[in-house]
């Protein structure tokens, strides 16, 4: 299921922001995007990540921006005396009589340096991240449950039309059957009458009961109804069950395209058709279930 969220949040630190998206996926995929200040939380977000989200390819990425105070360098007041005491010394050494300014001190190494932001208020970065990225999760599967009912609702009227084209297609079948399979007997008394002078009338009915067997669809009519109500029981079921659902429509796919193979009437090969697009549909939107 796709799905995208976004959170921000201002603290006295700083601003923390979020962003989580989601596309279809056959198994749970995250790629998490940390700056280096909260690489040390990729562990924690990644099981709040799991345990929050389903299967799917999940993208998150984070960043934080300090409060200027928190961005500030400090000043290391032992090693800025320490060079000016040594400076002061050489100096009076080598008889310059000068002493060291401060803009020439800071620029020496250690003087400034960056403090560990993070380890001043560690705890309160984490406790902020899990809540952020447990609203992002709530805000995320909310949008993916919206989608999934527009989803279900457009599966449903798909499955509703292929239902009542497989019961046209036994309607005409039934119609049409009787006709279709004098057609068929007449075609092999031709045939045995080109091998012998006189038909004989117990090879015809041998041969007739054989192609009628595998030229008979009724049972892919009953299969295919079974199906359907499998699927729809499926799809009005508390849980995700994509991959049901996927294998269910192999199934149906499979029973279309025996009709197809059995019947040689024009009219019903295009039903048939109609109803193997029908399915193609249901099986692109199925592949977004989870």
């Amino acid at each position: 299921m796709t799905g995208f969220t976004r959170e921000s949040r201002n603290f006295e630190w700083g601003t923390l922001t979020i962003e989580i998206s989601s596309v279809n996926h056959r198994y749970q995929e995250l790629t998490i995007r940390l700056p280096r200040e909260l690489a040390s939380f990729e562990s924690a977000i990644g099981g709040l990540l799991r345990s929050g989200l389903g299967r799917g390819k999940v993208r998150f990425f984070a960043e934080i921006s300090w409060a200027p105070r928190y961005r500030a360098l400090a000043i290391d007041g032992d090693v800025l005396r320490n060079y000016y005491t040594q400076i002061l010394s050489l100096s009076e050494e080598l008889g310059t009589g000068q002493k060291p300014g401060l803009p020439s001190l800071l620029s020496l190494p250690g003087v400034l340096d960056s403090p560990s932001v993070l380890s001043m208020v560690e705890g309160q970065v984490g406790g902020a991240l899990e809540e952020i990225v447990g609203t992002g999760i709530t805000s995320l599967a909310g949008m993916r449950e919206r989608e999934g009912e527009n989803l279900r609702r457009a599966v449903d009227g798909y499955l509703s039309s292929f239902e009542s084209l497989v019961g046209s297609i036994e309607k005409y079948w039934t119609g049409k059957k009787e006709e279709l399979f004098e057609e068929l007997r007449k075609r092999v008394t031709l045939l045995l009458e080109g091998v012998t002078t006189e038909a004989d009338q117990g090879r015809v009915a041998q041969e007739l009961a054989l192609m009628g067997d595998k030229w008979d669809i009724s049972e892919e009519f009953v299969r295919s109804r079974s199906h359907c109500r499998q699927f729809r029981t499926i799809l009005e079921g508390p849980s995700s069950e994509g991959r049901k659902l996927d294998f269910l429509i192999q199934e149906m796919n499979r029973e279309v395209n025996t009709m197809g193979s059995k019947i040689t009437d024009a009219e019903l090969r295009w039903m048939v058709v109609e109803a193997k697009t029908l399915l193609e549909k249901i099986r692109e939107q199925v592949q977004n279930v989870e």
